[in-house]
């Protein structure tokens, strides 16, 4: 994350403390003590436990919530945010993240809050999806800073991502606006995992990419047993021994080595992103695209084509100079993320009625 010291969001501006900030994924769960100047103290992990009921895998959380309570500036903590994956329903404070098969509809705003209250923190928390609380890190602290209207985007396993309007976090009712990767680019497209069709997701996604290309005859050359994909769309090295794995890394390895179906299927979901982009930035003038995830980790090789066929869909007057970039914080956005969310969605605890 950037090293040089930033402002806190406009909601947590009169108030000087920490953020309790809890990211919850399919590998792990992390906490931390987010300040108003993006530094975080107090980090702590879990892995996501496995083959365990829901409230085996609430321990974990319940664990990371006790680690951060011993910190000398618990005490002084002003709110707590939330980081899932998804499914989210913020309405209801439930979740139930597809890499998360013990928790369904699981009330996890409830049970932090018992878990903090049980620690001597009564705090007013807040729930925010994963693309949602990425989008809030990077309007503060990376790539969107400065941009009062912007597109954020997770293009990983599956595409998700969130809005951020006129500077302020729009999550909607139930916390999933901005969720791109079910916009329909392809009216004839394939069945979705949403039900829908031509999905951007079914298009763009690291394990999109990664099955259309075997569909057309591309094989993982070299590939090693058990190679280096974890099958979740990060794209990096392939697998032990140089060996090349058959997901998105694969493939991304296999474009910047010139492979034609390589290249076409990092194509074929550059142009479903761009049209998405271009959807998005007409309906509510967006100015920026901010794209992160392991797929973006094929840097030119995913960026490139998306700007080519950009300028074929986003054409009007008030879309056609909008600006695809990277994202800037990585691994950091879950918590600095969380912590955003609450500050931009939680009222500051100066404005809150006194108890009195």
């Amino acid at each position: 994350m950037p090293s040089v010291p930033f402002s806190a969001p406009p909601a947590a501006a009169a108030a000087s403390g920490p953020t309790v900030a809890i990211d919850i994924g399919g590998t792990k769960i992390a906490g931390a003590l987010v300040h108003p100047d993006g530094t975080m103290t107090a980090t702590t992990r879990r892995p996501t436990p496995r083959g365990v009921d829901a409230d085996g895998v609430m321990a974990a959380v319940a664990e990371v919530v006790a680690d951060l309570s011993t910190s000398p500036l618990w005490a002084s903590a002003q709110r707590c945010g939330i980081g899932s994956a998804g499914p989210v329903d913020t309405s209801r404070g439930t979740v139930s993240p597809v890499n998360i098969g013990a928790w369904r509809d699981f009330p996890i705003q409830e049970r932090i809050v018992a878990e903090l209250a049980a620690h001597g923190a009564d705090l007013p928390t807040v729930l925010a999806g994963d693309g949602v609380a990425m989008t809030a890190a990077e309007h503060w602290l990376g790539a969107a800073r400065g941009h009062a209207n912007a597109l954020c985007m997770v293009v990983s396993t599956g595409v998700g991502g969130g809005l951020i309007l006129n500077n302020q976090l729009h999550p909607g009712p139930t916390g999933n606006a901005g969720h791109i990767g079910h916009i329909s680019v392809a009216f004839d497209g394939e069945p979705c995992v949403c039900g829908g069709h031509g999905c951007v997701e079914s298009i763009a996604s690291g394990t999109a990419i990664a099955r259309w290309a075997r569909e057309q005859g591309w094989t993982p050359s070299g590939s090693a047993a058990g190679g280096g994909g974890n099958g979740n769309g990060a794209v990096g090295a392939g697998g032990a021994n140089g060996g090349r794995d058959a997901t998105a890394a694969g493939v991304a390895a296999a474009a910047a080595e010139g492979d034609p179906i390589a290249l076409a299927a990092f194509d074929r979901a550059g142009r479903a992103l761009a049209a998405a982009i271009a959807a998005t930035a007409t309906l509510v003038e967006t100015d920026i695209a901010v794209i992160g995830g392991g797929v973006a980790a094929a840097g030119d090789t995913l960026f490139a084509p998306i700007r080519s066929h950009l300028a074929a869909y986003a054409t009007l007057s008030f879309v056609k100079d909008i600006q695809v970039v990277p994202a800037m914080l990585g691994t950091h956005a879950g918590l600095i993320g969380a912590a955003a969310a609450a500050s931009m969605l939680l009222p500051s605890p100066s404005s809150q009625p006194s108890a009195s």
